[in-house]
């Protein structure tokens, strides 16, 4: 049988058609959640790592176009995403046996991460994912992840993300910052292979807005 929206659709003008079908969803990979002629999953690896990654992605950014934050748990397998404003597991979610519970965010006490000691007991790596305003509204409304001990990285290659201009010299997309901060705790390990599909979502943004576009707004 036919399904009505079908049957409907093909009586209409062709020019009606293609409006009707644009205002549709496009079909989308439930994985990675772009759209199918753009799936990025061939691109993420699967890679494991001694310190384990947790990110508490501000629910705002849940349906951002450049959301690297899944982007980044999706290619590692010590590490998992939390969305929301106030995370009332927490407690459960920072006592995880074997690890050194904390927060990769500046201030004033932060210490730069440096490589692992042979018997160092490994990090939970808690990674808040917004804006800045949001992740520090995080902070904010969750008193126990702004009572952990800060890290922040040390010196660092200009962003790949090259579609948001950076509030500060330094500036990281979650993506970027998760990927420095285990290149310094795990050397000689390297986790760059994180940024493949990172680099492809970027060029296939830029793609899809049109150079003439990207360089007027992105390139001054």
């Amino acid at each position: 049988m036919v399904p009505d929206c079908i049957r409907a659709a093909r009586l209409l003008p062709g020019a009606a058609l293609r409006g009707t079908l644009r205002g549709m969803p496009r079909p989308s990979c439930p994985r990675c959640q772009r759209p199918l002629r753009h799936c990025l999953c061939a691109l993420i690896p699967d890679l494991d790592s001694r310190t384990r990654v947790l990110i508490l992605q501000h629910s705002s950014e849940v349906g951002h176009a450049l959301n690297t934050a899944r982007l980044a748990v999706l290619g590692l397998r010590n590490a998992e995403l939390r969305v929301g404003e106030v995370f009332d597991d927490l407690p459960q979610l920072l006592a995880q046996p074997g690890y050194r519970a904390c927060l990769l965010f500046p201030g004033e006490d932060a210490v730069a991460l440096t490589g692992y000691a042979p018997e160092e007991q490994p990090l939970l790596l808690v990674v808040p994912d917004g804006t800045w305003r949001k992740a520090r509204k995080l902070l904010h409304l969750n008193p126990l992840l702004a009572a952990l001990p800060r890290v922040s990285l040390g010196a660092v290659a200009p962003s790949r993300y090259r579609l948001r201009k950076a509030p500060e010299e330094g500036a990281l997309s979650t993506i970027e910052a998760i990927v420095a901060a285990l290149d310094a705790l795990e050397a000689p390990q390297g986790f760059d292979a994180l940024l493949r599909p990172f680099d492809a979502l970027i060029e296939g943004q830029i793609a899809a807005m049109g150079e003439e576009v990207f360089i007027r707004n992105h390139q001054r």
